[in-house]
């Protein structure tokens, strides 16, 4: 009898779990037959309906954002957000040494970079231009009462690589001289409102850690956070760093370290000594005079016996068995998830100096560029245009321009000399001011008294 109950019970749970499934299609059925009716309603409106009206209606979205996310992640409402997972195995793997190389290499760049903030191209006269490029560059300078640039920079940058999350709180000050403050934020507790309609008052991001409740998440707007996505795609809201992609890589060169560091210590004995027709006292003399006598004291032994002894190896015996090989290649898939090339990870072989420089110039153009292009984007369109509403100025890293410092003061000295470019718009290049006709350089009107 315990049979058919249990078939009878199964059967049950696949009828709710097909019931389930046809709730769910149900749900976005009727999602897209009401956005379906929405835009027939919009094409067959009244001639009353002003021009305005039916404007703001063609205007509205008509796809649906990311349309592949039914089942993986829960709670994909209205309100709801997407939470990313595996943050905490994808920070343990960034403090190794090969992933820490490689994420260092590309932050300390970075970092390091001279930047300026200046007025757009395109962009006439602006008013009080010089105090507010000032106050901007203030901001980003001191950017809270703990971090500098640099600092806020690095964590930033940490996260975007590490898990494709970068995150920064920005607020809107009443200050002119400091017109918004900065705060880095664990990206990985940033969650993503995938039904955002675009509007400035709706929340986009919101912040809610492991174990929270609904009380404690804290909803954030557009023009609140500076959310980076390193490797955007369209059917997910979240990006894909570098050591996502070199995980399973990461993973398999930690093991292969391992066995390689005991197998190096001679934790495993790779050999035996075979003595043939040895009986057992024979035996046990010999272990107790090779402990005794030779083992650790340096002496040569001498052994007189009928039949020489003979070694077995389970092993080659040499630096195959440490599969460095496996390891070093393992090392350059890493280097290529990163975008890096190997040498600066520690693989020297085959390199000369003449393709250690086109290797240094590929790292720079293929894995910094990238992403110190994304980070300029970001604080000009977030925190210069939707926070601080100063659409007229943009953040640009000068060292995007030429990596070599000779050459681009070749490339100026050039143009100058040509008359493509004045003293003046080589000045602003290199972030100095202005200069006047007699070679003086002009100075703000608060500077001069």
């Amino acid at each position: 009898m315990a049979v058919p109950f249990f078939i009878g019970a199964r059967s049950g749970l696949e009828r709710m779990a097909r019931l389930k499934v046809r709730e769910q299609l149900r749900a976005v059925w009727k999602q897209a037959s009401g956005l379906a009716g929405a835009l027939t309603q919009g094409w067959e409106m009244d001639s009353k309906v002003s021009v305005e009206a039916a404007t703001a209606e063609l205007a509205k979205r008509r796809t649906l954002a990311l349309p592949s996310i039914l089942t993986p992640y829960r709670g994909v409402g209205t309100d709801a957000g997407i939470l990313k997972p595996t943050q905490a195995n994808l920070r343990k793997f960034a403090e190794t040494p090969v992933v820490r190389r490689a994420i260092n290499v590309i932050k300390d760049r970075i970092v390091a970079m001279d930047w300026q903030v200046r007025v757009r191209r395109g962009v006439g006269e602006v008013a009080s231009a010089r105090a507010k490029l000032a106050a901007l560059r203030r901001t980003l300078e001191e950017p809270n009462s703990t971090d500098s640039f640099s600092t806020l920079l690095e964590q930033v940058i940490e996260d975007a690589l590490t898990g494709g999350y970068g995150a920064i709180e920005m607020e809107a000050t009443d200050d002119p001289v400091q017109p918004a403050q900065l705060w880095p934020v664990d990206g990985a507790t940033i969650r993503v409102n995938a039904r955002w309609d675009g509007t400035a008052e709706s929340a986009r991001y919101s912040q809610a850690a492991v174990g929270a409740t609904a009380d404690q998440v804290v909803e954030l707007r557009d023009d609140q956070l500076i959310y980076l996505r390193m490797n955007p795609r369209s059917f997910t809201p979240f990006g894909l760093g570098p050591l996502e992609v070199a995980f399973e890589t990461v993973n398999q060169f930690l093991s292969a370290h391992r066995f390689a560091g005991k197998l190096a210590a001679n934790s495993v004995v790779q050999y035996a000594l075979w003595l043939n027709e040895a009986t057992p006292s024979q035996h046990e003399r010999m272990i107790r005079w090779w402990q005794d006598e030779i083992e650790g004291t340096g002496r040569v032994p001498l052994i007189s016996t009928e039949q020489k002894p003979e070694v077995l190896r389970f092993a080659q015996g040499t630096d195959a068995d440490l599969r460095l090989a496996w390891q070093q290649f393992l090392i350059r898939m890493v280097a290529n998830a990163f975008g890096l090339p190997p040498l600066l990870l520690g693989l020297e072989g085959d390199i000369n100096r003449a393709t250690a420089a086109e290797l240094a110039d590929e790292a720079f153009r293929g894995a910094i560029e990238p992403l110190a292009k994304l980070i300029a984007e970001h604080i000009t369109r977030d925190l210069f245009a939707k926070c601080i509403g100063w659409r007229e100025f943009e953040f640009v890293f000068n060292d995007l321009n030429a990596r070599d410092e000779e050459t681009e003061l070749a490339i100026q000295v050039q143009l100058l000399a040509a008359g493509v470019l004045t003293v003046n718009e080589v000045r602003a290049m290199r972030g100095l001011g202005p200069m006047d006709a007699q070679g003086r350089v002009q100075l703000a009107a608060e500077e001069r008294g």
